[in-house]
C-alpha cells in the first residue's frame, strides 16, 4: 500500500498557502470557534500533536494556530480552534463551510509521544489551552494500552469558556481516564471545584519517576503549574509545554519567536523545562 501524500510536501515553497475548503464550523464558547477543515486529493497532514500551522486570508495576513485534532482522527481533514482576537481571526471566524482560507504548514517540533509510551500522562491544560493538547490526548487515548494512568487537569475562567465540553463528558465517564475540572469564577448551575487549576493539584497521587507532564495555557499559569509538578517530584526531563503563543512565520526568518538563541518554531513549540528553564524570556 503507498504512503498517504502529506499537505507539506504539496507545494514548491514553504512560503506558499494551498487554498483549503472548510467543511463545517461549531461554535465552542462565544469567543472560539472550531473549524474542520478539508484536505485535497486524499492527502494526510501528517502532523504531530503539538505542531501548527500558519493560516491566512488574502488581503489580511496570516496567523499562526496550533493543530486540534489527533493524527490518529484526521485522515482526510483537520481541526483548528480559533479564537477571534484580532483582525485575521476576526475575520476567520466569518468563514461559514464551503469557503476557502490559505494553510501553510505543518511547522515545528511537537510532543515526542513515542518517549512517553510507558509512562502515566498528566495533561493540565488552561483555557485555550485544551487544543492543542487535545490533540496528544487523543492520539493517547486511540494508543491507551501503551500508555499508563491518564489524568487531565482543566481550568477555566468561567464554566461558559470550557472548550469541548462534550469530551469532557466522555473523558469523565471513561473507567481509564481520571479527569477534573475547576473554574475561576463559577456559575449558579456549576457544582463543580472552584478555585485555579492549581487547585487541583493538592490531592493529586502521582508516581514522579514515571510521569510525564504536559501543560499549555495563558503564561501567567505556567510558573505555578511548574511548581506544582516540581513539587511532585516529576522531573524536569518530563514536564512538557508549548510555547506556541511565540509563533509568526513559522520558518525561522522573522525572528518574532526567538527566546535568547533559540527560534521557537524551529526548536519547539513543544519543549522539555529542561530545555527553557534558564531562559528567562521563554515563561513571559
Amino acid at each position: 500500500m503507498s504512503a498517504v501524500p502529506s499537505l507539506g510536501l504539496t507545494n514548491s515553497s514553504v512560503y506558499m498557502p494551498q487554498l483549503l475548503e472548510i467543511v463545517d464550523v461549531r461554535v465552542m464558547s462565544a469567543q472560539e470557534k472550531l473549524f474542520t477543515i478539508e484536505l485535497p486529493f486524499s492527502t494526510s497532514l501528517m502532523h504531530k500533536p503539538g505542531q501548527f500551522l500558519e493560516v491566512s486570508i488574502f488581503g489580511l495576513g496570516e496567523a499562526p494556530i496550533s493543530i486540534s485534532s489527533s493524527p490518529s482522527r484526521s485522515v482526510h481533514a483537520f481541526e483548528l480552534c480559533v479564537r477571534c482576537a484580532g483582525m485575521l481571526t476576526r475575520a476567520v471566524h466569518q468563514c461559514e463551510p464551503g469557503d476557502r482560507i490559505g494553510i501553510r504548514g505543518p511547522f515545528g517540533r511537537g510532543f515526542p509521544i513515542e518517549r512517553f509510551k510507558g509512562k502515566d500522562i498528566l495533561f493540565a491544560p488552561g483555557g485555550l489551552g485544551l487544543a492543542p493538547l487535545r490533540s496528544l490526548i487523543w492520539e493517547v487515548l486511540d494508543d491507551r494500552n501503551n500508555f499508563g494512568q491518564v489524568t487531565i487537569l482543566y481550568g477555566a475562567r468561567n464554566p461558559s469558556e470550557l472548550l469541548f465540553r462534550d469530551e469532557l463528558d466522555e473523558w469523565a465517564v471513561r473507567d481509564d481516564v481520571e479527569l477534573y475540572v475547576t473554574v475561576d469564577n463559577p456559575d449558579a448551575d456549576w457544582s463543580g471545584n472552584v478555585g485555579v487549576i492549581t487547585t487541583l493539584f493538592s490531592n493529586l497521587r502521582v508516581s514522579p519517576r514515571n510521569t510525564v507532564a504536559v501543560t499549555c495555557g495563558p503564561p501567567v499559569m505556567y510558573r505555578f503549574v511548574l511548581m506544582e509538578l516540581l513539587g511532585k517530584g516529576i522531573p524536569e526531563g518530563n514536564i512538557w509545554l508549548s510555547l506556541e503563543r511565540r509563533m509568526k512565520c513559522g520558518v525561522g526568518k522573522c525572528g518574532h519567536c526567538q527566546i535568547d538563541h533559540i527560534y521557537t518554531c524551529q526548536e519547539g513549540p513543544a519543549f522539555s523545562y529542561a530545555e527553557i528553564r534558564h531562559l528567562e524570556e521563554a515563561l513571559r
